[in-house]
């Protein structure tokens, strides 16, 4: 029997192993994408008996090696996260690959209280990609907005709504800053707020949901759906409750009267002619 003591760890690239054994690898993160550190890596073979025992790293990287050929069971724990169990088949010289394990938070599934959440601006951040030459991405962020959740009971019949400042754009550069403030753009000086307004929600499965609304963007509204995950609840230090989540949609900038553009020699856009948005919020509970 192979035994590993916990908190060791081994250097192992993905696909290989020390010669004449096997491993098992997993990067490890949670609902939030972000890696889980010090994740635990148990495998168990077919007779039911634990053949290794690993802490992962900072990074959520772990491995099992010294494994011998046949399948085999391995379960990814953390604390305050719930386990994943998945069956493997390792071969000899190889290493087995979990992929990444999504590690949900214990208890995660519990939603917001009814009742009134105000938007935290501080502590949530509303980002735009765009493609840029067809090879690569520009990234901006809106600094200034604010919003409020009301969580209903049931709660599909929550209700949101946001105010974006579209004169806060940011993507680190003024030139460019300037030029997505005047008409071919966002035309603040016309349309100088962005708001979203939901009407309804529905349940994807597990901490997923559907998000509608209405998007007015450049004086035009056009319906969207947000992608959503909730993240969870939990104290703050300064004596209230918050509730976090995360969102994505993506929009046709000719949706919404936006369609400046450039053509390059080869045929391709400047600019690509979809946004991708990725909001993440913190919502602080109302007394």
């Amino acid at each position: 029997m192979f035994e590993m003591d916990l908190g060791q760890r081994q250097a192992v690239e993905p696909g290989t192993a020390p010669a004449g054994s096997g491993a098992v690898t997993a990067t490890v993160r949670g609902g939030d994408g972000w890696p889980v550190p010090e994740a635990v890596l148990t495998v168990i073979d077919g007779t039911g008996t634990q053949v290794a025992r690993v802490q992962g790293d900072a990074q959520g990287s772990v491995v099992a090696a010294g494994l011998k050929s046949g399948t085999y069971t391995a379960i990814v724990t953390a604390v305050g996260r719930e386990p994943v169990a998945r069956t493997t088949l390792v071969h000899d010289g190889t290493a087995a690959t979990l992929g990444e394990v999504e590690l949900r938070r214990a208890g995660g599934a519990d939603l917001p209280a009814p009742g009134l959440w105000r938007i935290d601006p501080v502590h949530s951040s509303i980002q735009v990609t765009a493609k840029h030459l067809g090879i690569s991405s520009i990234h901006g962020r809106f600094n200034e907005f604010a919003g409020e959740v009301r969580i209903g009971n049931p709660v599909e019949s929550s209700a949101v709504d946001v105010q974006i400042v579209a004169a806060s754009i940011d993507t680190a550069n003024g030139m460019r800053d300037d030029h997505l403030r005047n008409p071919d753009f966002l035309d603040v000086e016309r349309h100088p707020e962005i708001t979203f307004r939901s009407t309804g929600l529905r349940p994807r499965g597990s901490d997923r949901w559907d998000l509608d609304g209405e998007l007015t963007l450049c004086g035009l509204t056009r319906p969207v759906r947000l992608d959503t995950r909730f993240a969870g609840v939990g104290p703050d230090p300064w004596g209230g409750t918050r509730a976090s989540a995360t969102a994505t949609t993506q929009l046709r900038r000719e949706d919404f009267a936006m369609t400046f553009n450039q053509a390059l020699q080869t045929g391709i856009a400047a600019i690509g002619t979809t946004l991708k948005v990725e909001i993440d919020i913190q919502a602080v509970r109302e007394d």
